[in-house]
C-alpha cells in the first residue's frame, strides 16, 4: 500500500499570506485530489498590500529537501515557482536532473503579470540555460513570453512562433498565457503548443477583479496535478484553465487590497 496515492511536489517560495507561491500550489494540489509536498526555496513576508521582506533558503538546505523527499516518496510530478537567484536555480536544476520526480512544470516567475522583472540578468540567463530545457510544460505569462522569445506577441501567428522558439530551447510543451491587464478586453486566450506539434487555444471571459494573487501558481500546479494522475498535457491544461477561471470569477473576501483567488470555487467544477 506504500505510496499508492498520487503525489506531486512544488519547488517554490512560501508566501506568508497564503495567497501565492507554495500555499497556492498546495491548495491546488488538494483541490485536484493529489497529495502535495513542498521544497521551500524562499519565504516571503507579505500581505494583501504587498511584500515587505523575503529570505532565500540556503542551497544546501534546498538540496537536502530534494534528498529526503526522493528517499521516501513516489513523486509523479513537480512544479517550480519562485527561484530567487542563480545559486537556487542551479541547485534546483541539479536535483531535478539527479532525481526522477516525473513530469516537470516550469512556471518561470521571472516577470510579473504587469511587466516588472523579478530576476537579475545573471539569474535569468541561468534559468534559460539550466531550467528551461527540463520543462515537460513551461507556462510563461505574456510578459515572460515576450522576454523569453524576444517577440512582441501581438498576433496569434507571432505567439505561435514564440512557442516554437521556446520548444527549440528545450521545453517539450509550451503554454503561453494571454495578457490580462487591459480593462477593455473581453477574454483571456492562452496558446498550447504540444510536443507533437498540436496547437490549441484556450479562452475564458476576462474578469475585472483585484483578487488575482496566485493565479499563475495555481494554473501550473493544477497542470502538474493532472499530469501526476497520468492525464494528457492538453487535458491537464484544459482542466487548469477551467479551474482558474472559476477561482477568479467567484471572489473570496480575504485581505484589504489584492486578494487571493478562490480555490473552493475551482473545486466545484468537477
Amino acid at each position: 500500500m506504500t505510496n499508492e496515492y498520487t503525489q506531486a511536489v512544488t519547488i517554490a517560495g512560501h508566501d506568508s499570506d497564503g495567497s501565492a507561491g507554495m500555499p497556492a500550489d498546495l491548495h491546488a494540489f488538494f483541490a485536484r485530489k493529489v497529495y502535495g509536498m513542498g521544497i521551500m526555496t524562499a519565504v516571503v513576508a507579505g500581505n494583501s498590500y504587498g511584500i515587505e521582506a523575503q529570505q532565500v533558503m540556503p542551497v544546501d538546505f534546498i538540496a537536502k529537501q530534494f534528498e529526503v523527499m526522493a528517499a521516501d516518496f513516489d513523486i509523479k510530478a513537480a512544479k517550480t515557482g519562485m527561484l530567487a537567484d542563480s545559486a537556487v536555480i542551479n541547485v534546483v536544476a541539479d536535483n531535478l536532473e539527479k532525481y526522477d520526480f516525473g513530469s516537470i512544470v516550469i512556471d518561470p516567475v521571472i516577470i510579473t503579470k504587469h511587466g516588472n522583472m523579478l530576476l537579475e540578468e545573471e539569474a535569468y540567463q541561468t534559468f534559460i540555460e539550466r531550467l528551461l530545457p527540463l520543462a515537460t510544460v513551461i507556462t510563461p505569462n505574456f510578459y515572460e513570453a515576450k522576454k523569453l522569445t524576444g517577440l512582441e506577441l501581438e498576433t496569434k501567428e507571432e505567439i505561435l512562433a514564440g512557442a516554437r522558439k521556446l520548444q527549440s530551447q528545450g521545453a517539450k510543451n509550451v503554454l503561453i498565457k494571454g495578457r490580462h491587464d487591459d480593462a477593455n478586453q473581453l477574454e483571456v486566450s492562452d496558446l498550447l503548443l504540444t510536443e507533437e506539434g498540436d496547437i490549441a487555444w484556450f479562452a475564458e471571459p476576462y474578469v475585472h477583479t483585484t483578487h488575482l494573487n496566485g493565479t499563475g501558481d495555481t494554473l501550473s500546479a493544477v497542470i502538474a496535478a493532472e499530469l501526476a494522475k497520468g492525464e494528457s498535457v492538453r487535458d491537464s491544461v484544459q482542466t487548469a484553465k477551467t479551474f482558474v477561471h472559476a477561482a477568479i470569477a467567484d471572489e473570496i473576501a480575504v485581505g484589504h487590497k489584492f486578494g487571493p483567488i478562490n480555490h473552493w470555487a475551482g473545486m466545484e467544477q468537477d
